[in-house]
């Protein structure tokens, strides 16, 4: 597997680059695309998918672009409105890119359409998963769930749709997972996001705020409350 994360310090953003054999998936791209393009030919790999784990309102992506200029499929999670050309995924969908397997979570919290990815190499048995979490779980911290009124979900309603991503989706992984989030400290969709940019799941279950034992109307004032 050929691996990059695109860490853009002033917006706090992380994108992904991930390949095998000829071919590669871009997370989360930044708007410059560049770069994308430029890492894929220095691996002689064409870009077939671009995913964004949900609609981003704190900066402009450069997915459109991007599939403009490689023809790769546009993917987000199935509750995503969008007005281009999109595959649209279901929880516990899968798609391939050389020897890696991509499985789709929906993982509404955030957003309604937030999605995780979970990336196995499937050349390598001992390698560990990876997970793309996007705004739904970040070092540290949670996507804060109350960004999106305008669209007739309360803060409530959207903070329990995070708790069960979290509990019945995310944390069901092995402790050895290593989460990449979509942003890191500075960004406003969290209140205590960490600078470091990725960590194990294991990591975030012991020392996560968010994570810890509770109850989901506990979580939920906790998550919902002192944002920035």
């Amino acid at each position: 597997m050929q691996f990059k994360q695109f860490y853009l310090g002033c917006l706090s953003h992380a994108s992904y680059y991930i390949g095998s054999d000829g071919d590669a998936a871009i997370i989360d791209p930044q708007r410059d695309v560049q770069q994308y393009l430029d890492e894929a030919a220095s691996h002689g790999q064409r870009i077939k998918y671009i995913i964004e784990t949900h609609s981003h309102a704190d900066f402009v992506s450069g997915h459109v672009e991007l599939a403009a200029k490689t023809g790769a499929e546009i993917v987000y999670g199935q509750r995503a409105n969008t007005k281009f050309p999109t595959h649209k995924v279901n929880d516990g969908d899968e798609l391939t890119v050389g020897k890696i397997k991509l499985t789709f979570l929906e993982t509404p919290g955030h957003t309604p359409e937030g999605i995780t990815i979970i990336a196995k190499d499937t050349a390598d048995d001992a390698a560990p998963l990876k997970m793309f979490t996007g705004d739904t779980l970040f070092i540290g911290d949670v996507g804060r769930p109350d960004l999106i009124g305008s669209v007739g979900f309360s803060a409530a309603e959207m903070g329990g749709m995070l708790y069960d991503s979290l509990h019945n989706s995310i944390l069901a992984y092995p402790d050895d997972t290593e989460v990449y989030p979509a942003h890191g400290a500075g960004s406003l969709c969290g209140k205590s996001l960490s600078k470091e940019t990725w960590s194990t799941l294991g990591e975030q279950r012991r020392f996560n705020y968010a994570l810890q034992p509770m109850s989901k109307e506990d979580f939920v004032k906790i998550v919902a409350s002192d944002q920035p």
